[in-house]
């Protein structure tokens, strides 16, 4: 009997472990990654996942002189080096550039979630400590390269977004909107900050964007969700998965755009006017889906999230459903990919590169986490027609590569994308700790 017993849980310990070798194992992607891009994606049956793919590149760092590769016709090179994470970038209109060195507030590293979400961040680059400083970068003789480094503003929650309106510069910390007198030439703001409205923080999705409209009333706040699918509930998803409208005179907001699980990169399309955003969508549905993306945003869309996702496709995860949501869920514009973490955003109006980089908009692809073969890790550009929209059957473009070495490993992660004063293209690097200049040949 004794020995049936052992036999028994012997067969038991088998079967359990490879259970258990079974659910760890990754999910490759079925499909290339250009199935999944540009207009009408192909968007294939959702292969949940209790325990997620996980593939992130090994933050390495740029060695031995070792540098991005830019695109035929572009030529890179550093144009600000040692800084701590830049993640985000902003160009004052005397040409001064302020980058975001930031990074997640502290989070909570108890129980088996904290613990992996920690070592997935220090793996890929983004296990330290926030600087939580708006720095000021000059290039004081024009050649590309910014020979004045000043920390402008430092004691931040984690900032973000920056914005100049009504002689005040306003911040995105990660849980409120601030602003500061300021007038562009300073080197250092001393001013205490006055808060204009709270954002809600904490959980996932730390990162705040701003967008000034043109008419000086209004800012744009892009707010990300506080989980993958709102699985601790809605009510932790309060004002989030939300691009905010704010009017900083009243300061009181409404929501713009909704459904959006983390709108990122905001700017005005130049030939419509219309504001667009960088979105990342979701995870654990397999590495084929669902795909980040570009997206036209009018006031009172909603995007899905977290019950649908491109129009109307259910996510049966989330419970409860929300059936009357489904014909009204907004199909985004464009796919950039499945994970490659679209966060920045630019138009071409303002870059010098060439007529191949004329008219459309550049993307900061920080790259996946979760996704065999893994995606994004790149700047790429997607061309746009002359009514505003992307170029209909186009997929988007390299700009910018190299950020993965021949080994896989990450020498650099691109973030933020703005135009510089003489049309370069400059490009936050939070792995590398530089931001990139991009320019014609």
């Amino acid at each position: 009997m004794r020995k049936h017993i052992l036999i028994i849980l012997a067969i038991a310990v088998v079967l359990g472990g490879g259970a258990v070798w079974w659910a760890l194992q990754p999910d490759p992607a079925r499909l290339p990654i250009t199935a999944v891009q540009g207009e009408r994606p192909k968007i294939s049956p959702a292969r949940a996942q209790t325990i997620p793919t996980v593939a992130v590149a090994d933050a390495i760092g740029w060695k031995n002189g070792a540098t991005p590769v830019a695109a035929a016709g572009l030529k890179v090179a550093a144009f600000a080096s040692g800084l701590e994470h830049p993640r985000w970038l902003y160009r004052l209109p005397n040409g001064d550039i302020l980058v975001a060195e930031t990074n997640s507030p502290p989070r909570d590293a108890k129980g088996i979630e904290g613990m992996v979400m920690g070592y997935l961040m220090k793996k890929g680059g983004a296990g330290v400590a926030s600087p939580n400083r708006i720095t000021l970068l000059r290039d004081t003789n024009g050649d590309g390269v910014a020979e004045a480094k000043t920390v402008l503003i430092g004691g931040l929650n984690s900032p973000t977004g920056m914005a100049l309106m009504g002689g005040y510069l306003y911040i995105a910390d990660t849980d409120a909107l601030l602003r500061f007198p300021f007038t562009p030439g300073q080197t250092k703001i001393d001013a205490k900050p006055e808060k204009v409205i709270a954002l809600n923080g904490g959980g996932n999705h730390w990162a705040r964007t701003l967008l000034a409209d043109p008419g000086g009333q209004y800012l744009y706040v892009g707010v990300g969700s506080a989980t993958n699918i709102a699985e601790k509930g809605m009510k932790a998803e309060k004002f989030r998965a939300n691009i905010l409208q704010v009017d900083v005179k009243a300061k009181t907001f409404r929501v713009y755009g909704a459904g959006l699980r983390n709108p990122q990169g905001m700017a005005f399309e130049p030939k419509s006017g219309a504001l667009w955003v960088a979105v990342n969508e979701r995870d654990m549905l397999g590495s084929d889906i669902v795909p980040d993306y570009i997206t036209r945003v009018g006031i009172g869309d909603h995007f899905g999230w977290p019950w649908y996702y491109w129009g109307g496709h259910q996510d049966f995860r989330v419970e409860p459903e929300n059936p009357a949501l489904q014909e009204y869920s907004k199909r985004p514009d464009f796919a950039m990919g499945p994970h490659v973490a679209a966060l920045g955003l630019t138009f071409a109006n303002d870059a010098k590169l060439g007529p191949n980089f004329a008219n459309g908009a550049f993307v900061g692809e920080h790259g996946s986490w979760n996704r065999v073969p893994v995606s994004g890790y790149k700047v790429a550009y997607v061309p746009f027609g002359d009514r505003g929209f992307p170029v209909k059957g186009t997929k988007p473009v390299d700009v910018l590569t190299g950020f993965l070495n021949a080994k896989g490993e990450a020498q650099g992660r691109p973030v933020g994308v703005i135009t510089d004063a003489t049309g370069a293209l400059l490009v936050a690097d939070d792995v590398g700790n530089t931001i990139w200049r991009v320019s014609a040949k």
